[in-house]
């Protein structure tokens, strides 16, 4: 079975879907028989290459919010990722372009690492205030998923990967994702969101018994 996840690592939900269809796996009988393969998304992509500003202040001006309505819509995101296990710190991330980012998640999945550099790049964006844009820092984080540190400072030195992230992003238009999460699970059934672990868990049942029924 394969689920192809389309996901930007900047997204708060992204990250919480991500648990959540881990926990879901945690109860699928056929967990072992599943490959994830994560896919580049942007959801800012008109955001300036270079350019670094306060989520909130992202959050404020595209809302048309004052902080303390920006600092409880965060707050309540942040609630829901706690009931994930996971640490938020949104008051202190950082938008950026994300371009760079996505192609070190080509790199590292090419090396069978490509969950483990998706979670660690979500992480450093939404919990510790990382700069996920700065090649240093990129190179940094790859090097603890196990990427060997020149063979990222070549990837961001260039452009390699470029056309495989843009191919995701016209693959998610082909299915229908204006945001994400998205998940696909067996190229068949798609889902929405950070969806229940419930969700999940029932989609992978059905597309298992398509696969066993022929």
């Amino acid at each position: 079975m394969r689920i192809d996840i389309w996901s930007d690592v900047v997204c708060p939900w992204c990250y919480i879907g991500k648990r959540r269809l881990e926990t879901a796996l945690a109860r699928f009988e056929h967990a072992d028989d599943v490959q994830v393969h994560w896919h580049s998304f942007q959801l800012d992509p008109a955001h300036p290459k270079g350019q670094r500003t306060p989520t909130f202040e992202v959050i404020g001006r595209k809302m048309g919010a004052p902080p303390a309505q920006v600092r409880a819509m965060t707050g309540q995101v942040t609630e829901l990722a706690a009931a994930e296990g996971l640490s938020y710190d949104l008051e202190g991330a950082i938008s950026v372009n994300t371009i760079d980012a996505h192609r070190v998640g080509h790199l590292a999945a090419e090396r069978g690492l490509g969950d483990q550099m998706h979670e660690r790049l979500l992480r450093a964006h939404l919990c510790e205030g990382e700069l996920v844009d700065d090649a240093d820092t990129l190179t940094r984080l790859a090097a603890e998923v196990g990427v060997p540190e020149e063979d990222t400072r070549k990837v961001l030195a260039t452009d390699a990967y470029q056309d495989a992230v843009r191919q995701d992003f016209t693959d998610a238009r082909r299915y229908g994702a204006t945001g994400v999460p998205f998940f696909v699970v067996n190229r068949a059934y798609g889902i929405s969101g950070a969806q229940p672990a419930d969700t999940f868990l029932s989609a992978l049942r059905t597309a298992h018994a398509d696969l066993v029924s022929g």
